[in-house]
């Protein structure tokens, strides 16, 4: 990446893609070794346990644990579910298959059946359209923060056993309702993947990149938790030059970026994100760096207006997620349990 001091002090350097770019090898040497660091030496584990989505996120933190640890002390471990993409579960595999690390697969949807999940979400969904039942499917919409709205609603999309797709605006303790049902998916698999980590003295690998880490796009004690985190520094579209540097099949890196969570087809850009990663990456350095909102315009084609919007919508997303990256909050301070980590700063991260 070019130097950031340099870029955001400049008053000549344009404002390009350019700004993403990154040294392939150097970035993949620092990263396995603050693996080997984090896993060995800090959290004291034999190697390192990776969900895998078949989505670029999993499969270059699964290659970057195999080269920092050895392919034999990383495991795959695949949690499909009922909704769950088939083509999820298979890509999986291949990145697997061609990493030669040992896998494992846990079906989670018995676990989900015991919780209640699936009929927390009919009877959520139900409120909105009274005759949906299992054999629908569904998904949510957030609004676009490109038009101008001061309201944000969200949209329910559903899909009858006839294939009839309908949408209507769900009330606000509907949604709340619809994503606490669902969001028991990525806290079951987290359970999983501790599971395997505890059986194995293993750590447990974390995959969000920078704008899903920065924008709170994770489940507290869901896919938020993790043992340690190596490419939540990375833009997405960084992620994505890494894994065609560690050799990521084909089939993954150019899959567009979904939820896989809803029964019905889901880009991240329609459920969370306003544009496409690219663009969204590009929209949040230029809001990190304070380049302008016609600079940024100007390299993704769209409004300075509709900059504002998003540079607008990063910043609540950011005060709206704040409580995901706290930690337990205590009344005092126990200086006797943390002290120990006084050599490792870059564990705990506070923000101000």
């Amino acid at each position: 990446m070019l130097d950031e001091i340099t870029f955001w002090r400049s008053s000549t350097l344009k404002f390009t893609s350019a700004v993403l770019q990154i040294d392939t090898e150097k970035t993949i040497q620092k990263i396995t070794a603050a693996i080997r660091k984090h896993v060995l030496k800090v959290l004291h584990r034999k190697g390192a346990v990776v969900g895998m989505s078949g989505g670029v996120d999993s499969s270059v933190c699964a290659a970057l644990c195999a080269k920092a640890l050895g392919t034999a002390n990383v495991l795959a471990l695949f949690m499909p579910e009922r909704d769950s993409s088939p083509e999820s579960l298979r890509l999986g595999k291949l990145v697997a298959e061609n990493l030669g690390i040992p896998s494992a697969l846990e079906d989670i949807e018995p676990v989900l059946r015991g919780s209640d999940c699936y009929r927390r979400q009919v009877e959520a969904i139900q409120a909105t359209f009274p005759d949906y039942d299992e054999r629908w499917k569904c998904k949510v919409v957030f609004p676009s923060k490109l038009k101008e709205s001061r309201l944000s609603v969200f949209e329910l999309v559903v899909q009858t056993p006839s294939g009839e797709l309908k949408s209507a605006r769900m009330d606000y303790h509907v949604y709340l309702r619809l994503i606490a049902a669902t969001n028991f998916k990525q806290r079951i698999r987290k359970m999983m993947e501790y599971y395997h980590a505890d059986r194995l003295n293993y750590a447990v690998c974390g995959t969000p990149n920078r704008l899903e880490y920065d924008q709170g796009f994770f489940v507290k004690n869901g896919d938020g938790s993790a043992d340690f985190k190596p490419i939540a520094h990375l833009y997405k579209t960084q992620v994505y030059d890494l894994a065609k540097a560690l050799g990521i099949p084909p089939e993954v890196t150019t899959r567009p970026p979904t939820t896989d969570t809803f029964s019905l087809p889901q880009t991240q850009e329609e459920f969370y994100f306003t544009l496409p990663y690219r663009k969204m990456d590009l929209c949040l350095f230029g809001y990190n760096h304070n380049v302008s909102a016609e600079d940024v315009a100007r390299e993704i084609a769209l409004t300075p207006e509709q900059i504002e919007r998003i540079y607008r919508d990063i910043e609540a997303k950011r005060r709206g997620t704040r409580y995901l990256h706290l930690s337990p909050l205590l009344t005092d301070t126990i200086p006797e349990v943390t002290h120990e980590y006084a050599e490792y700063p870059n564990i705990f991260f506070v923000r101000e």
